[in-house]
């Protein structure tokens, strides 16, 4: 078959130029530098008011906080690991402050501060940021609501014209007289403030959206200063820029002193690193997010870098924000620039906009700060550890902060969470129900060898030959446990009896022996799971009860591990993040060549993974509209085209190439002609002897894999020829991708744009990552 002239195109030499990829790489740069700059504005905006807050909040000078904020954009920004998080004066870390301050002064506070950033320094040396994340998140989230909460009470002061106390219980008992007598004005600059933060992010319509990127902190400071004109009110005082007095040693007992350093260690270090991954979630959603993850090690010392600096300088102590990282994600940071440059302006605001930082007025502040505090008492939290059965930690750490004391409160949660632990595994209860002939065996919690001799005792009330259900309520078995059960079951079933096991949700689970050993991809041949024992052996001329009996081997066995996902993607609908263009030959399992699952790609198969560009003769609007659908409406973030070794379509465009134009056309050779480019291409390579493709490692075998490599580099152009395809490109949110699967070595390879090469997927460069 002869292939059309009007489908070919020129491909002789290279499709970018060297000077053409550079100039696009620079417009690239300044696209990505746009992005950082918008975002750095973003952030700037809202952490000068919310460190002012913090500062006042703590009983410290006002500007520690936004030496704070600057030490943590700069220091941590270059040195941290967690590129889009933004650091600075820690919230969960007020009340540590202000008690500090109180018993030691401020110089030692900052001397603690530094030897807090050192301790953080050995401990992300000595690679335990992973090891911090262990810690129950039922406990983190109680010890930032007990501080949300101290927050809140002492601010509650600074809102009515007062001043916080020492502690939230003398906050909580001075509170009703304050209550009866506030003052006026400061009054009204709080409720206003507290009424723009509530209101500004709900505005309604398309304005409202546009005006919602405007950060809401800096909005309801600026409509609360601007209603204090001509009040008489407290307001921010900032001494002229000048080094602070160096940090002086704290003088006491030296316990007292390793515990405070402990303290500001431990809080800073798990707000900073639970931070880092809740903004390293919010980046890898983004279509264009780079797939390495946040190095939380790295992350550690570059806090504690900071800590060091912002201590030495004069500075609160410093941690990574959710608040302030999240809104760089949502405003289209792209590199660490944005966080860098969010730490040049607040230098550039401390030293250059002092007047105007002057006008606010600190009851603005204070309700500020108190909405930052209410918020950390999160009701999506409390639902979550109710539902993990952890509730009792969570309200053990919370009020034991809020009575006793951040470090107290923390001691107090890790043994209630010691004793939860051990109560769990030690605390199994064991029932026999009978239901006419049959009998449910009910297993409420972890299955250990403590309980082993209660199961066996229920297990013996079990009739001989009865029919049986063991539902186990817990997600932990050990092997004593596992042994039992397992010898148990296989005595019961020789003896007649029918045994079934479920877990918490009803759903059938693995038995307890080795009997399935295949995996999903287990082809049908090797399969002992997809059909009776007594088939085995068996010819099945249609292979339809091989079909079936693998239906029944997924709902037996992988039905019940995945039901819960199906769901959730059921509820939620499809999100893949990948377009994969592949073959229709059945020896290519996409999922298992890309170590995929429900929802992640969304794939289009065709004989001989081919794009018909628009616009050409035959044009296939079924690959198109799927092109269309995943670009368009799931905005997928990359096209993958895979070829294949042995693959039929391009050994059938080899064969057809001798023939001439009298050949019997039907269904596929009208479909091959969409191959005709590829192969004219490939021809123009040979006669040229220019533009060859290549497999890094090994030559290319014959013609029929050659033309396969050819084919998936033509059909990466025809994508470009797609308009939704080039507007997504060219906007940087999409990239494409060649990758070639040869079947017999089970090695994938991955295209190279620049040098038209193949290189081979190497498990070693995973690892070294």
């Amino acid at each position: 078959m002869q292939p059309q002239s009007t489908n070919t195109t020129d491909t002789s030499g290279p499709t970018d130029s060297p000077d053409s990829v550079s100039n696009r790489e620079r417009r690239s740069g300044r696209r990505l530098w746009r992005r950082d700059l918008l975002a750095s504005v973003v952030v700037f905006l809202i952490a000068v008011p919310l460190s002012l807050g913090i500062a006042l909040a703590t009983g410290t000078p006002l500007q520690a906080g936004l030496v704070a904020a600057a030490a943590g954009g700069i220091v941590a920004g270059l040195l941290g690991g967690a590129p889009l998080q933004v650091s600075g004066a820690a919230t969960g870390l007020v009340v540590v402050t202000a008690e500090l301050v109180q018993r030691y002064g401020w110089r030692a506070t900052c001397a603690i501060t530094a030897l807090a950033g050192l301790a953080q320094l050995a401990l992300g040396a000595a690679r335990v940021a992973r090891a911090a994340l262990a810690v129950s998140p039922a406990l983190v989230h109680g010890l930032l609501a007990g501080v949300g909460v101290t927050i809140a009470l002492g601010q509650v002061h600074v809102v009515l014209g007062g001043s916080p106390y020492s502690s939230a219980a003398a906050n909580l008992a001075a509170l009703p007289p304050v209550l009866t007598d506030p003052h006026p004005a400061a009054l009204l600059v709080g409720a206003i403030t507290l009424a723009v933060l509530v209101a500004w992010p709900r505005l309604p319509g398309r304005i409202g959206r546009g005006l919602s990127t405007v950060p809401a902190p800096v909005v309801a400071v600026t409509v609360a200063t601007a209603a204090a004109t001509g009040l008489v009110l407290p307001r921010v005082s900032l001494p002229p820029w000048e080094l602070q007095a160096l940090p002086a040693l704290p003088e006491g007992p030296v316990l007292g002193v390793f515990a405070a350093v402990l303290t500001v260690t431990l809080v800073a270090s798990m707000e900073s690193l639970l931070s880092a991954v809740v903004v390293d979630r919010l980046r890898s959603e983004r279509p264009d997010a780079p797939a390495d993850p946040a190095a939380l090690d790295r992350e550690l010392i570059g806090q504690g870098a900071a800590n060091v600096v912002s201590g030495l300088l004069g500075g609160l102590p410093i941690a990574g924000g959710a608040l302030r990282g999240s809104a760089n994600v949502r405003a289209g940071a792209a590199t660490r620039n944005s966080t860098v440059l969010q730490g040049v302006w607040v230098v550039l605001c401390a030293g250059l906009l002092t007047s105007v930082l002057e006008l606010i007025p600190l009851a603005a502040l204070g309700a500020l700060v108190m909405a930052a505090g209410v918020r950390m008492v999160s009701f999506a939290h409390i639902r979550h550890v109710r539902r993990q059965r952890e509730f009792p930690m969570y309200v053990a750490t919370l009020g034991s902060v809020v009575l006793l004391g951040v470090l107290q409160g923390l001691a107090i949660g890790l043994v209630v969470a010691g004793f939860l632990s051990l109560r769990r595994l030690a605390h199994t209860r064991i029932t026999v129900e009978p239901r006419g002939h049959d009998h449910l065996v009910l297993v409420g919690g972890q299955l250990t060898f403590l309980a082993v001799p209660r199961l066996t005792r229920a297990l013996a009330q079990v009739p001989t030959g009865a029919s049986v259900v063991v539902e186990l309520g817990g997600s932990f078995m050990d092997h004593a446990a596992y042994d039992a059960l397992q010898s148990w079951t296989d005595t019961h079933r020789a003896q007649g009896g029918r045994v079934t096991l479920r877990g918490r949700g009803g759903q059938t689970v693995a038995e307890p022996s080795s009997s399935h050993a295949c995996h999903p991809w287990t082809p049908w041949r090797n399969h002992h799971c997809t059909r009776p024992a007594a088939d085995i052996g068996t010819q099945d001329a249609g292979g339809g009860r091989q079909l079936l009996g693998g239906v029944t081997a997924f709902q037996r066995h992988t039905a019940p591990l995945v039901r819960d996902e199906l769901a959730r993607l059921a509820l939620e609908g499809q999100r893949p993040t990948q377009l994969f263009l592949t073959c229709a030959d059945s020896r290519l399992v996409t999922s298992m060549i890309t170590s995929s699952g429900p929802g992640d790609l969304f794939t289009v198969r065709n004989v001989g993974n081919l794009m018909p560009p628009p616009g050409s003769d035959g044009t296939c609007d079924s690959v198109g509209a799927a092109v269309e659908y995943a670009v368009e409406v799931l905005e997928v973030g990359t096209i993958t085209v895979c070829g294949h070794s042995g693959c039929g379509a391009m050994q059938a465009l080899l064969d057809a190439a001798g023939q001439g134009p009298g050949a019997q056309q039907t269904s596929l050779t009208r479909w091959l002609r969409h191959g005709g480019p590829s192969l004219a291409r490939m021809q123009r390579i040979g006669r040229l002897g220019r533009g060859e493709v290549a497999l890094a490692d090994r030559p290319v075998a014959d013609d029929a894999e050659r033309l396969a490599l050819v084919n998936v580099m033509q059909q990466l152009d025809h994508l470009m020829a797609h308009v939704c395809v080039a507007r997504r490109v060219a906007e940087g949110t999409l990239q494409l991708q060649g990758m070639y699967f040869h079947v017999a070595e089970a090695q994938a390879y991955v295209l190279d744009p620049r040098s038209r090469t193949f290189k081979a997927v190497r498990p070693e460069v995973l690892d070294a990552v």
